[in-house]
């Protein structure tokens, strides 16, 4: 999610100093764009009419997870990712970002970063990603930062 100056949302996990961009699972025969607004209301707070979508990618970016991280007495067990991003941009009010809507909390902070900042910081095994989609959905920023 990006600002009308083109930065981006980047929020830090409870209890961590480990900082990402919100993310969510799609359940059984759930849309994409539908497991996006109910994660952004889940993580963020926000609602549906409180962004605008102004980008997807156009596949799934994948990873997976170095060994040291898959938690193999959780079922189910989670080796990676296959992730469908996003590009939207927030039409509310700053003060609508709440992080607390959840069950339980994923993010106890927030703040707003350059849109390029998130690929040095995010966890090494998802910088690939990151950098794939970052890449894909930049040329759509000016729609953004233009208005």
């Amino acid at each position: 999610m990006v600002n009308d100056a083109g930065a981006v949302l980047w929020a830090r996990r409870v209890g961590q100093d480990a900082w990402q961009f919100p993310q969510g699972g799609i359940k059984e025969n759930e849309e994409p764009e539908d497991a996006l607004f109910r994660e952004l209301q889940e993580e963020v707070g926000l609602k549906a009419h409180e962004v605008e979508v102004i980008a997807n990618t156009s596949g799934w970016l994948k990873y997976r997870l170095p060994k040291k991280y898959v938690r193999s007495g959780k079922l189910p067990v989670c080796i990676g990712q296959k992730q469908k991003w996003f590009l939207l941009r927030l039409l509310a009010d700053d003060k609508c970002v709440s992080l607390d809507h959840g069950d339980v909390p994923e993010f106890d902070d927030w703040r707003w970063v350059s849109y390029w900042y998130p690929l040095e910081q995010v966890v090494s095994f998802k910088r690939e990603v990151y950098r794939q989609a970052l890449k894909e959905l930049s040329p759509s920023l000016s729609k953004i930062v233009s208005k």
